[in-house]
């Protein structure tokens, strides 16, 4: 009788390890699928592409009369109101999941109007963000362009000329941080800002779009309505060939960017295309 007790243990001991082993095993390989769907879900999201319309504002009542015009603000003029409509209409079968602005009022109205003309899109709201304003002239704003100018190509030891012809966004941004120091002796503005200033916050307002908006379910594609310097700026940061075009970015004009699985690419700048096919 005790051979088959024996015989009965070793086999219930078997029994017992090939059970534990499944289940193991079960357990693991549904790790493993579960590992595998998180990959194919995330490979999925990253892989949404997501293409950003980044549009300079119109022109404004500053712009005309040749102030500095960065944190402080004007109203578009009528000019500046139709070629913003003109590019609305341009723009008009896209589609957009979103819509962004500087809180500059400049820039809110362009992206109201680019909107107002859109027929593809719901109706959307303007998420406002102050990283995306202009560069802060601190107590150069309102001044004329020209003294602005003429200070820093003293600074820089260059005529106005050659200051003009050979501009360096962040040489302009430093000059203009270095000047303005000190000169607003009651500390009653703001000081003008230099370029990893600008930059940091820029930089900072566009991740975070990015990771909002990247993955959504929707069309993928977004309206960013801010500034001249600022989008110059922002696009040089982020790609080492980009030059800022001569006499700057036009107003209405767009610069296009896509980014997928992690990666930015510029795929137009100064682009006034869409202007002219509203115009027509």
């Amino acid at each position: 009788m005790g051979k088959y007790w024996k015989l009965f243990a070793v086999l219930f001991l078997f029994v017992a390890v090939t059970a534990c082993s499944n289940n193991a095993e079960s357990e693991r390989n549904t790790h493993i699928d579960t590992e595998e769907n998180d990959v194919e879900a995330s490979v999925s999201a990253d892989s949404e592409e997501l293409t950003i319309y980044i549009v300079r504002h119109g022109k404004t009542m500053l712009n005309t009369t040749d102030r500095v015009q960065g944190w402080s603000d004007a109203v578009l003029t009528p000019a500046g109101e139709e070629v913003v409509r003109q590019a609305g209409s341009g723009l008009q079968d896209i589609e957009f999941q979103n819509v962004y602005s500087s809180d500059s009022g400049r820039a809110i109205q362009t992206a109201e109007i680019i909107m107002e003309e859109n027929e593809a899109s719901d109706d959307l709201s303007i998420a406002t963000d102050e990283r995306f304003r202009e560069f802060n002239f601190g107590t150069y704003e309102g001044d004329l362009n020209e003294t602005m100018w003429q200070d820093i190509a003293d600074l820089q030891g260059v005529t106005i000329e050659e200051f003009g012809a050979n501009l360096n966004l962040e040489s302009f941004a430093d000059s203009v941080a270095a000047l303005d120091e000190g000169r607003d002796e009651e500390g009653l503005n703001w000081p003008a800002e230099d370029y990893q200033t600008i930059t940091e916050r820029l930089t900072a307002g566009f991740e975070e779009l990015v990771e909002n908006e990247a993955g959504q379910a929707g069309s993928g594609n977004i309206l960013l309505a801010s500034h001249g310097l600022s989008i110059s700026a922002l696009l040089d940061t982020y790609f080492e060939d980009y030059e800022t075009p001569e006499g700057g970015l036009q107003n209405a004009s767009v610069s296009v960017v896509k980014y997928q699985n992690g990666e930015f690419t510029l795929e137009s700048i100064n682009d006034m295309s869409y202007v002219e096919q509203g115009q027509e």
